[in-house]
Protein backbone atom coordinates (compact mmCIF):
# COMPACT_ATOMS: atom_id res chain seq x y z
CA UNK A 1 0.00 0.00 0.00
CA UNK A 2 1.44 3.60 -1.12
CA UNK A 3 -0.35 5.01 1.69
CA UNK A 4 2.11 3.05 4.11
CA UNK A 5 5.26 5.13 2.82
CA UNK A 6 5.34 9.34 3.81
CA UNK A 7 6.61 11.20 6.29
CA UNK A 8 4.73 12.20 9.53
CA UNK A 9 5.98 15.61 8.98
CA UNK A 10 5.49 17.78 6.51
CA UNK A 11 8.98 18.61 4.21
CA UNK A 12 9.91 22.04 6.00
CA UNK A 13 10.71 20.37 9.24
CA UNK A 14 12.05 16.67 7.32
CA UNK A 15 14.79 19.29 6.26
CA UNK A 16 15.05 20.69 9.64
CA UNK A 17 15.56 17.27 11.05
CA UNK A 18 18.00 16.41 8.43
CA UNK A 19 20.27 19.50 8.81
CA UNK A 20 20.54 18.03 12.98
CA UNK A 21 22.01 14.75 11.76
CA UNK A 22 24.39 16.68 9.57
CA UNK A 23 25.34 19.63 12.25
CA UNK A 24 26.27 16.39 14.62
CA UNK A 25 28.66 14.99 11.97
CA UNK A 26 30.09 18.14 11.97
CA UNK A 27 30.57 18.20 15.68
CA UNK A 28 31.88 14.52 15.79
CA UNK A 29 34.88 15.61 12.80
CA UNK A 30 35.74 18.38 15.17
CA UNK A 31 35.51 16.15 17.96
CA UNK A 32 33.15 18.31 19.74
CA UNK A 33 30.92 15.01 20.82
CA UNK A 34 32.54 12.20 20.50
CA UNK A 35 32.94 11.94 23.96
CA UNK A 36 29.50 12.50 24.69
CA UNK A 37 28.01 9.76 22.67
CA UNK A 38 30.69 6.98 23.75
CA UNK A 39 29.36 8.19 26.77
CA UNK A 40 25.53 7.17 25.46
CA UNK A 41 27.01 3.77 24.88
CA UNK A 42 27.35 4.51 20.74
CA UNK A 43 30.45 4.25 18.57
CA UNK A 44 30.74 7.57 17.88
CA UNK A 45 31.24 6.33 14.20
CA UNK A 46 27.61 4.90 13.74
CA UNK A 47 26.19 7.91 14.97
CA UNK A 48 24.88 9.67 11.62
CA UNK A 49 23.67 6.71 10.18
CA UNK A 50 21.73 5.29 13.17
CA UNK A 51 19.80 9.14 12.63
CA UNK A 52 20.08 8.98 9.52
CA UNK A 53 18.13 5.56 9.11
CA UNK A 54 15.49 6.61 12.06
CA UNK A 55 14.58 9.36 9.73
CA UNK A 56 14.08 7.52 6.55
CA UNK A 57 12.89 4.93 8.48
CA UNK A 58 9.98 7.19 9.59
CA UNK A 59 8.57 7.00 6.25
CA UNK A 60 8.11 3.45 6.16
CA UNK A 61 4.47 1.89 8.16
CA UNK A 62 4.28 -1.65 8.45
CA UNK A 63 0.09 -2.38 9.04
CA UNK A 64 -0.65 -4.44 12.06
CA UNK A 65 -4.61 -3.89 12.20
CA UNK A 66 -7.45 -1.90 11.25
CA UNK A 67 -9.95 0.07 13.30
CA UNK A 68 -13.31 2.29 12.49
CA UNK A 69 -12.26 5.36 11.70
CA UNK A 70 -15.05 7.26 11.16
CA UNK A 71 -15.12 10.27 9.03
CA UNK A 72 -12.01 10.57 7.60
CA UNK A 73 -10.67 14.18 7.81
CA UNK A 74 -10.01 15.95 4.60
CA UNK A 75 -7.29 18.14 5.13
CA UNK A 76 -3.54 17.22 3.80
CA UNK A 77 -1.79 18.91 6.74
CA UNK A 78 -2.98 19.16 10.46
CA UNK A 79 -1.32 21.75 12.89
CA UNK A 80 -0.14 20.78 16.50
CA UNK A 81 2.00 22.58 18.55
CA UNK A 82 3.92 24.13 15.93
CA UNK A 83 4.50 21.11 14.06
CA UNK A 84 2.51 19.96 10.79
CA UNK A 85 1.55 16.53 10.46
CA UNK A 86 1.11 14.92 6.81
CA UNK A 87 -2.31 12.66 6.38
CA UNK A 88 -1.68 10.22 4.28
CA UNK A 89 -4.33 9.34 0.63
CA UNK A 90 -6.14 6.31 1.53
CA UNK A 91 -8.12 4.66 -0.52
CA UNK A 92 -10.49 2.61 2.18
CA UNK A 93 -12.29 5.52 3.92
CA UNK A 94 -13.90 4.88 7.08
CA UNK A 95 -10.91 2.64 8.50
CA UNK A 96 -8.48 3.48 10.14
CA UNK A 97 -5.08 1.50 9.76
CA UNK A 98 -3.22 0.82 12.90
CA UNK A 99 0.86 0.37 11.84
CA UNK A 100 4.01 0.97 13.61
CA UNK A 101 6.52 3.40 12.45
CA UNK A 102 9.94 1.19 11.73
CA UNK A 103 11.81 4.79 12.16
CA UNK A 104 10.05 6.03 15.06
CA UNK A 105 9.14 3.02 17.12
CA UNK A 106 11.46 -0.07 15.44
CA UNK A 107 14.78 1.64 15.48
CA UNK A 108 14.59 3.19 19.28
CA UNK A 109 13.58 0.13 21.07
CA UNK A 110 16.27 -2.07 19.10
CA UNK A 111 18.56 0.89 20.17
CA UNK A 112 16.68 1.11 24.07
CA UNK A 113 17.06 -2.35 24.52
CA UNK A 114 20.79 -2.35 23.71
CA UNK A 115 21.29 0.23 25.68
CA UNK A 116 20.23 -1.05 28.65
CA UNK A 117 21.62 -4.17 27.95
CA UNK A 118 25.55 -2.75 28.09
CA UNK A 119 24.42 -0.53 30.98
CA UNK A 120 22.61 -2.80 32.86
CA UNK A 121 20.06 -0.07 33.94
CA UNK A 122 17.04 -2.55 33.70
CA UNK A 123 15.29 -1.52 36.89
CA UNK A 124 16.43 2.27 36.68
CA UNK A 125 15.12 1.46 33.20
CA UNK A 126 12.23 0.29 34.20
CA UNK A 127 11.42 3.05 36.59
CA UNK A 128 12.65 6.31 34.35
CA UNK A 129 10.02 4.86 31.49
CA UNK A 130 7.30 4.51 33.92
CA UNK A 131 7.55 7.75 34.91
CA UNK A 132 7.83 9.55 31.46
CA UNK A 133 5.07 7.02 30.43
CA UNK A 134 3.15 8.62 32.77
CA UNK A 135 3.64 12.58 32.36
CA UNK A 136 3.45 11.69 28.62
CA UNK A 137 0.22 10.07 28.60
CA UNK A 138 -1.34 12.69 30.77
CA UNK A 139 -0.26 15.40 28.04
CA UNK A 140 -0.91 13.26 25.00
CA UNK A 141 -4.06 14.26 22.89
CA UNK A 142 -6.21 12.70 20.07
CA UNK A 143 -6.12 14.82 17.39
CA UNK A 144 -8.27 14.40 14.33
CA UNK A 145 -6.75 12.96 11.21
CA UNK A 146 -3.32 12.35 13.14
CA UNK A 147 -3.78 10.04 15.74
CA UNK A 148 -2.85 10.74 19.42
CA UNK A 149 0.10 13.39 19.64
CA UNK A 150 2.20 14.93 22.02
CA UNK A 151 4.00 18.51 22.37
CA UNK A 152 7.19 18.10 21.03
CA UNK A 153 9.47 18.85 24.04
CA UNK A 154 8.10 17.05 26.74
CA UNK A 155 9.43 13.49 26.07
CA UNK A 156 12.75 15.19 25.96
CA UNK A 157 11.98 17.37 28.48
CA UNK A 158 10.99 15.13 30.93
CA UNK A 159 13.03 11.99 30.09
CA UNK A 160 16.28 14.47 30.58
CA UNK A 161 15.44 15.35 34.58
CA UNK A 162 14.20 11.72 34.52
CA UNK A 163 17.92 10.25 33.72
CA UNK A 164 19.88 12.90 35.47
CA UNK A 165 17.54 12.04 38.95
CA UNK A 166 17.85 8.22 38.80
CA UNK A 167 21.44 7.77 36.87
CA UNK A 168 23.83 10.64 36.95
CA UNK A 169 26.47 8.62 35.75
CA UNK A 170 24.53 7.47 32.99
CA UNK A 171 21.88 9.92 32.14
CA UNK A 172 22.48 9.99 28.69
CA UNK A 173 21.44 6.49 28.19
CA UNK A 174 18.82 6.33 30.85
CA UNK A 175 17.24 9.29 29.08
CA UNK A 176 17.14 8.36 25.57
CA UNK A 177 15.51 4.99 26.79
CA UNK A 178 12.97 6.76 28.90
CA UNK A 179 12.14 8.82 26.58
CA UNK A 180 11.56 6.87 23.91
CA UNK A 181 10.04 4.37 25.17
CA UNK A 182 8.03 6.27 27.60
CA UNK A 183 6.42 8.56 24.60
CA UNK A 184 5.71 5.05 22.60
CA UNK A 185 4.02 3.22 25.82
CA UNK A 186 2.48 6.71 27.50
CA UNK A 187 1.47 8.21 23.96
CA UNK A 188 0.93 5.66 21.58
CA UNK A 189 0.40 2.34 23.64
CA UNK A 190 -2.17 3.39 26.08
CA UNK A 191 -4.20 5.39 24.08
CA UNK A 192 -4.93 2.73 21.24
CA UNK A 193 -8.61 2.56 22.31
CA UNK A 194 -8.97 6.43 21.48
CA UNK A 195 -8.35 5.90 17.72
CA UNK A 196 -11.29 4.89 16.70
CA UNK A 197 -13.56 7.82 15.11
CA UNK A 198 -10.74 9.85 14.88
CA UNK A 199 -11.22 10.19 11.09
CA UNK A 200 -6.84 9.14 10.93
CA UNK A 201 -6.35 6.74 7.21
CA UNK A 202 -2.93 5.85 8.95
CA UNK A 203 -2.12 5.69 12.99
CA UNK A 204 0.93 5.08 13.31
CA UNK A 205 3.06 4.15 16.81
CA UNK A 206 5.76 6.11 16.57
CA UNK A 207 4.87 8.03 13.45
CA UNK A 208 2.81 11.43 12.83
CA UNK A 209 2.63 12.80 16.37
CA UNK A 210 5.20 10.95 18.36
CA UNK A 211 8.44 10.54 15.94
CA UNK A 212 9.38 14.45 16.43
CA UNK A 213 9.62 13.83 20.28
CA UNK A 214 11.35 10.69 20.16
CA UNK A 215 13.49 12.07 17.43
CA UNK A 216 14.58 15.26 19.74
CA UNK A 217 14.96 12.84 22.78
CA UNK A 218 17.95 11.31 21.15
CA UNK A 219 19.21 14.96 20.83
CA UNK A 220 18.58 15.94 24.23
CA UNK A 221 20.28 12.62 25.64
CA UNK A 222 23.47 13.94 24.25
CA UNK A 223 23.49 17.42 25.22
CA UNK A 224 22.81 15.90 29.10
CA UNK A 225 27.08 15.01 28.74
Amino acid sequence: MRSMYFFPVTAVFVAIFFFLPLFLLAAIQVGLISYAYERLGIDAHVILPLLLISLLGSAINIPVTEVDGGQVVSQHVVDFFGIRYVIPVIARHGRTVVAVNVGGAVVPTLLSFYLLATTGLFLRGVLGVTFVSLIVHRLARPVPGVGIAVPLFVPPLVAAATGLVLSPAHAPALAYVAGTLGCLVGADLLNLHRLAGLGAPVASIGGAGTFDGIFFTGIVAVLLT
